[in-house]
């Protein structure tokens, strides 16, 4: 699954619970609150001033 910043992040860790690491070490601590389950990967990254192709670099590797 090639991961996308239009993915929404409840959509993520219902596919790929273990890159939840990934977004809590990118600084993503509310990855489990009411807004981030329907917020974009974009939209997230763009709230806590995180860099969205690096961490989609970060998501997408095996």
């Amino acid at each position: 699954m090639k991961i996308e910043k239009d993915m929404i992040i409840g959509e993520l860790l219902e596919k790929a619970p273990e890159k939840a690491d990934i977004l809590t070490e990118a600084g993503m601590h509310c990855i489990t609150c009411f807004i981030a389950q329907g917020e974009t990967i974009e939209q997230a990254c763009e709230a806590h001033g995180i860099d969205v192709d690096e961490l989609l670099e970060k998501l997408n590797q095996d």
